[in-house]
């Protein structure tokens, strides 16, 4: 190792242009440097010498091109001496062309008779693993092989199965000890990568129907521990993976919970908060503290807060595709969230370790930039990032045997890397569901290359979550005192047909709207409602969230439904519960019993959606070709679904949509006779309807669907 006396400091910032900083207070008489390796040694031409802060700049040129894996040592005309640090050159295309690795073998490939291991680590100049036993006893560290486009290599032959690993890295002359970043398991709290027999976890693939169309899918957000941590679950194994296998579970009062209530309530997709591996959640003891899991650590690897043995690193990951599978069992497909935007602690993260400043955004001062709101944006347009990125995804699509992917916070990532997310995922499981958070975040990225909403026509098989269809419906998510449709705000109107009819001024077709109220984010609806309203009665507080709930249901796109909506989940008025206790947090299954005339309302209108394709049209053609408003009541919200006996059992179908609590009126239904009501504010009827005449009265809150053959 070369002992350096920094008394300035050197960068290679471009491939061709070294910049060297002198304190201000050296003596700043004009310099001469020289660059060294091994026996070579140029003087360096000043091109340009700028005064900034406390500090002389000198962007200075060699002769020679500089080899990336060598340690340069520059050298001042007074013999004091730096090395040759690696700069912003890292974040330069020439530098992203010059090594962007293709292989499908990063990380660690068990046999039985030998494992290889590779990491990608261009910069440094030498790369070492190491070995530790289960009970972190060092027994090993190993030379690594440079080799092409900056990886790392080597092979060990022997049985290596258990074993914990990290690598090694110098880079800058600076030594740091990284988990791998392909780490496909990791030990408790995931402090070391560990090396499995992938075999020993194969789990029988269970497969579902095929998606037809997107607008089919009913989507059901959960976590996987509030699921089943309540006390009243019925459910053994709590806040666990396993809890998820569990069937024929009851509350005290008799009432189905769990996978047996999923399977009453009709929901086509199960999409899961964050399971990979997060921060913030100590294994050992994690019912100590709570999260929602957007702090992600190893993305490849499953979280072990979940797993009635975290300590065990395969059962973590049998756990999690007999979970998968016995969802595809009873008929749902798994979407899970990916948190491809940020890290948890970038100084800390393996990223930085193996190539510092190359995985993150950094403004034009160089500072990490912040769109994410955590301190680090990853830069998904780089080759690098985005190639783990596509890596990871497929993995779980191949391994796991998910269903799809929620993109959190989708807009910071570019849209090239969403373009190839979409063509992998989708050539391997066409009917993959694949969504996301298109919000425009402040990233150095320019706004024509971030998949946010704005550019969805860019990315037409991904969906996004529709912040406009929440906010007119239940007022603004930013300001309490706003009020949506629901609360008679007359000026959502024509906004409402717009949302109903799938948000065609958005989305070049439905399935890429996806439509919701209320998620794991913000308030429940719940809560929204009792801080805007906090004096009003409980049941006409119940009729507007049943109103909104079953506008989600019947609109044009994809609804979305988070856990425990459909009985009216409270989440005691917390925001943002992201690490809230378990109180806050969990789904109350005591509620399921008290609301259980709201859920069965709910879980009929989730039959009708699936019975009738009208409500379910897959393109935006269509929809102008069978969707009709009505305005001869501007008070209310009225459209026919017209010609559609193709579609389902009925040929007509009149929706009406009321927000007056205290009013009434008489609306006529088109053509004489034949009509029958299926749906009203307080019950719906899809066998037997009841006739009724065409001139029909609307009095109660709430939505009302007619049906005619």
């Amino acid at each position: 190792m070369l002992s350096i006396n920094r008394s300035f400091e050197a960068f290679l910032d471009t491939m061709d242009e070294i910049t060297i900083l002198i304190p201000i207070d050296h003596d700043c008489e004009d310099k001469t440097f020289y660059l060294k390796l091994e026996d070579y040694s140029e003087a360096l031409l000043i091109k340009e010498k700028v005064f900034i802060e406390s500090y002389i700049k000198y962007i200075c040129k060699p002769d020679c091109d500089i080899e990336f894996g060598k340690t340069y040592i520059i050298v001042d005309g007074d013999g004091c001496e730096t090395d040759l640090q690696i700069g912003a050159v890292i974040r330069l295309n020439e530098f992203d062309n010059m090594f962007a690795y293709e292989g499908q073998d990063l990380g660690v490939t068990y046999f039985n008779e030998k494992i290889m291991c590779k990491v990608w680590a261009p910069t440094a100049t030498q790369v070492k693993l190491r070995l530790y036993d289960q009970n972190i006893n060092e027994y090993g560290t190993y030379e690594m092989v440079r080799c092409e486009k900056g990886t790392w290599s080597i092979t060990l032959e022997g049985d290596y199965e258990k074993s914990y690993y990290t690598f090694l890295t110098c880079i800058n002359l600076m030594w740091n000890e990284v988990i791998d970043p392909y780490a496909k398991a990791v030990s408790i709290n995931g402090l070391y990568g560990v090396i499995i027999n992938k075999e020993k976890t194969a789990t029988q693939k269970i497969s579902t129907p095929l998606l037809k169309n997107k607008t089919d899918a009913i989507i059901y957000e959960a976590h996987i521990r509030d699921f089943s941590i309540h006390p009243d679950s019925g459910i053994v194994n709590k806040g666990q993976y396993d809890g998820w296998l569990e069937t024929e579970t009851h509350n005290s009062l008799g009432d189905s919970t769990g996978l047996s209530y999923l399977s009453e309530l009709g929901v086509t997709h199960i999409e899961l908060l964050p399971i990979n591996d997060y921060e913030e959640v100590d294994e050992t003891n994690p019912l100590d503290s709570y999260n929602w899991g957007y702090n992600p650590l190893h993305f490849f690897a499953p979280e072990g807060s979940y797993s009635q043995n975290p300590k065990d690193p395969y059962k973590r990951i049998i756990e999690v595709k007999r979970l998968i599978q016995k969802l595809h069992e009873y008929g749902f497909k798994v979407i899970i969230d990916v948190v491809y935007n940020h890290v948890y602690s970038k100084e800390n993260s393996s990223f930085e370790k193996l190539l510092p400043g190359y995985y993150f955004r950094h403004d034009e001062n160089g500072f990490a930039s912040n769109g994410t709101g955590v301190g680090n944006d990853l830069a998904s347009e780089r080759s690098m990032v985005r190639k783990f990125i596509l890596d990871c995804a497929q993995y779980w699509l191949e391994e796991y045997d998910v269903d799809g992917f929620r993109f959190d916070l989708m807009g910071i990532m570019d849209i090239e890397t969403m373009k190839e997310l979409q063509s992998r995922i989708l050539s391997i499981k066409k009917d993959a569901f694949l969504l996301g958070e298109g919000w425009d975040l402040n990233t150095p990225l320019a706004g024509d290359k971030k998949a946010t909403i704005d550019n969805a026509n860019t990315i037409p098989e991904i969906s996004f979550f529709n912040d406009q269809f929440r906010d007119v419906i239940k007022g603004s998510t930013f300001s309490v005192d706003d009020c949506g449709f629901v609360y008679t705000n007359l000026e959502k109107y024509e906004q409402m047909k717009n949302i109903i009819s799938g948000s065609a001024n958005m989305f070049l077709d439905p399935h890429q709207s996806i439509n919701y109220v209320e998620s794991h984010d913000n308030h429940t609806m719940w809560d929204r409602f009792q801080l805007y309203a906090p004096d009003e009665d409980n049941k006409l507080r119940e009729a507007r969230h049943r109103l909104a709930t079953s506008i989600v249901l019947l609109s044009q796109g994809v609804p979305f439904i988070h856990a425990a909506q459909e009985f009216f989940r409270t989440k005691q008025g917390v925001e943002n519960s992201y690490n809230s206790s378990d109180d806050i947090n969990m789904i109350n299954w005591k509620e399921r019993s008290i609301h259980k005339e709201n859920i069965e309302y709910v879980k009929e209108l989730i039959q009708l959606r699936k019975l009738h394709g009208a409500f379910r049209l897959p393109s935006s053609s269509l929809i102008k070709e069978h969707l009709l408003f009505d305005d001869q009541k501007p008070e209310l919200i009225c459209y026919l679904l017209k010609d559609v006996k193709t579609l389902g059992p009925w040929n007509f179908l009149y929706v009406v949509h009321n927000n007056h609590p205290n009013a009434s009126y008489s609306i006529e239904l088109p053509f004489v006779e034949g009509w029958k009501e299926i749906v009203n504010p307080h019950k719906v009827v899809i066998n037997d309807p009841s006739p009724v005449n065409n001139q029909v009265d609307i009095r109660d809150l709430g939505t009302y669907v007619f049906c005619k053959k």
